[in-house]
């Protein structure tokens, strides 16, 4: 098996990052859709557009609302082709990201994505979501090669609310631990190759600046004012975590979150908060012996991250809603990577010690 690394062509952070935009789509053309949701359009909408009327790009606005189904996709694409874009801008959360890489692939056109939350590692990923009418996740499908330019505004970022980037918090911690398994038990990342080292180290570092730095940097989200140490945990949670995620690999923390919303009380939890509980789940199976359980578990504490599925929402989560969410967890491609093949029971007795 060959061996893969993949990333954004380009990756810039910082405070008014976002006054760059004009000048990096002017690289490739005159058109772009803009996919966004109607809050972030209302509240940036006019900056975007002067940005890019300042280097000559047009604005065509696909405006993203309700979830990211086939039919949606489809009309986002076909309001794309009729007018004709040369590259897509997306701007805002994770779901307005996703919409952008569907109809960037669909256009075989560049993509330019500029997150207004630092809730996961979206921006930086190929990877989109699709679901139905009842928010069933349907697939994950993919661009065939990452956006072009990331651009991370931290003075925007830092004027989300806290919860959002409490969720980032969760999302990232788990990549370490993650790319781990994958390397160790001979598992595929998102290119369908083997990791490279350099996607362990980068996924390492993740990890200690979360930990360095998670608090501090939660101390000041929302407050519009981002500091150092809020630079360095964006920084860990968009850019180290997508590198260490897709060119690492996942395994269980992730592939939890296949079956965990099928427990009563769990779905509306943000993907990070899941992902957190499925890391510690995780851990327990491993079996570790090196401490890191309990380190995280203070860390969790110190951060508001949920250690439970009660915290996360389930009231009382039932044998049947367990053999489930464990059932369809290990359907998940990602459960492959661990150190020993699962069963069923094994997984819902771990998600049972931590209900």
């Amino acid at each position: 098996m060959l061996k893969i690394f993949g990333a954004p062509g380009r990756y810039i952070q910082g405070a008014g990052a976002l006054d760059t935009l004009g000048d990096y789509a002017a690289l490739f053309g005159r058109h772009a859709a803009l996919v966004i949701d109607r809050y972030v359009h209302g509240v940036l909408g006019p900056r975007i557009e002067a940005l890019c009327a300042a280097r000559h790009v047009t604005l065509t606005p696909l405006l993203v609302e309700g979830d990211l189904t086939p039919e949606a996709i489809a009309a986002l694409r076909a309001q794309a082709a009729a007018a004709g874009i040369d590259m897509v801008i997306a701007v805002g959360g994770g779901k307005s990201l996703d919409a952008g890489k569907a109809v960037a692939k669909a256009a075989h056109c560049h993509l330019v994505t500029v997150p207004t939350v630092a809730s996961n590692d979206a921006p930086t990923s190929k990877n989109y979501v699709l679901y139905d009418a009842h928010h069933n996740l349907l697939a994950v499908e993919h661009m065939l090669f990452n956006p072009t330019i990331v651009l991370v505004d931290t003075a925007i970022i830092a004027t989300a609310p806290a919860h959002f980037f409490r969720a980032g918090l969760g999302d990232a911690i788990s990549k370490k631990f993650e790319a781990e398994q994958c390397a160790r038990n001979g598992g595929r990342n998102m290119y369908d190759g083997a990791p490279l080292l350099s996607a362990q180290l980068i996924a390492d570092g993740c990890l200690r600046t979360l930990l360095a730095d998670g608090a501090d940097a939660l101390a000041v989200a929302g407050s519009g004012a981002p500091t150092p140490a809020f630079e360095r945990v964006v920084e860990a949670m968009i850019l180290m975590s997508g590198l260490g995620f897709e060119s690492g690999g996942l395994s269980i923390a992730h592939a939890l979150t296949r079956g965990l919303p099928k427990i009563t009380g769990v779905a509306t939890a943000l993907h990070g908060l899941q992902v957190a509980v499925g890391l510690l789940v995780q851990l327990d199976l491993e079996d570790r012996q090196d401490g890191m359980l309990a380190t995280l578990t203070q860390w969790y504490d110190q951060v508001g991250l949920p250690t439970t599925l009660h915290a996360l929402g389930a009231a009382s989560p039932t044998d049947a809603e367990l053999t489930l969410a464990a059932d369809l967890t290990l359907k998940a491609r990602h459960a492959a990577n661990f150190d020993r093949t699962l069963d069923i029971k094994t997984l819902a007795d771990a998600l049972r010690r931590h209900a």
